[in-house]
């Protein structure tokens, strides 16, 4: 499967007249540097990006964006897109956008799963400052923070075309059938892919894209053991993070929702193809 079509025309000049229209003093040169599955992203000169929903489903996810980052800022040490300036509908684009800073770097999708270790700790620490207890308005998601047993029926229609499904599914069977988390929802980023964590030399320099932010289990998040990790990074980041063996577990359960989504709808992109076959291999080690 490929990435869902556009359902908004953008292009430079639109952007460029967005801009122009909203907060002239920012105009600049603009560079497209990705069109992903719900938001078109340029640079903004140097410094500053520019972040537009490409699909309906998109806007709210940015709108929380734009609401809650600059809480979450307040819990972490690592750097976050806060909002520079929030953008209306406008010049026929019909939906709100934002301008973020433009953080330097490569992720670590970019780099080779052995040379991850020394993120380790440090995603285990912006993990541990996020995971606190949310408010009773924080963003919805039905996709993530859930009970496992939530996402059965999707992961067993992906596994019907993803390889190693043999192997796969009697594991996501016992991982389905834990029990759920039985403690506060906890505010979490929803998304925690390597193509979301930036790097600056070896160091974790900012964590990006919490369009999928919502609360619940923390399960969901500590999923980057096995989706960013391999197994000698893996124990570090567990040793830095103060979870108990059922949650751990059920993180495993979530690298496989997420390892089946990417190796399932990942077919025109093989970056993110790449993630979902390093996740599969990973879950199917010994923790």
């Amino acid at each position: 499967m490929n990435t869902p079509a556009a359902e908004a025309d953008i292009d430079d000049g639109l952007v460029d007249r967005l801009i122009r229209t909203q907060h002239p003093d920012l105009a600049g040169p603009l560079t497209l540097v990705a069109n992903g599955w719900d938001n078109v992203i340029y640079r903004l000169g140097t410094d500053l990006s520019v972040r537009l929903p490409r699909r309906r489903v998109a806007v709210d996810l940015i709108v929380n964006e734009q609401r809650w980052l600059p809480v979450l800022a307040e819990y972490v040490e690592v750097a976050l897109p806060l909002p520079v300036r929030t953008g209306v509908p406008g010049e026929g684009y019909p939906w709100p956008w934002t301008i973020a800073p433009w953080f330097e770097g490569r992720t670590v999708a970019d780099v080779p799963p052995s040379d991850r270790s020394g993120i380790a700790a440090p995603l285990a620490d912006f993990m541990t400052g996020l995971h606190r207890p949310a408010p009773p308005d924080a963003p919805r998601n039905p996709v993530r923070g859930v009970p496992l047993a939530a996402r059965d029926g999707a992961v067993r229609q992906r596994l019907q075309s993803i390889p190693r499904s043999a192997a796969l599914l009697p594991l996501w069977e016992k991982l389905a059938a834990l029990p759920p988390w039985q403690g506060p929802p906890l505010w979490l980023h929803g998304d925690p892919h390597p193509g979301n964590l930036l790097l600056n030399g070896e160091g974790l320099a900012a964590v990006l894209d919490f369009g999928d932010l919502t609360s619940g289990d923390p399960a969901t998040d500590l999923a980057a053991a096995w989706l960013v990790f391999d197994e000698n990074a893996r124990e570090v980041f567990r040793s830095h993070v103060d979870t108990d063996e059922v949650t751990w577990e059920r993180a495993r359960g979530w690298a496989l929702v997420m390892g089946t989504a990417l190796a399932a709808h990942s077919a025109d992109n093989p970056g993110m193809a790449a993630i979902g076959d390093h996740v599969l291999a990973q879950v199917l080690l010994t923790p």
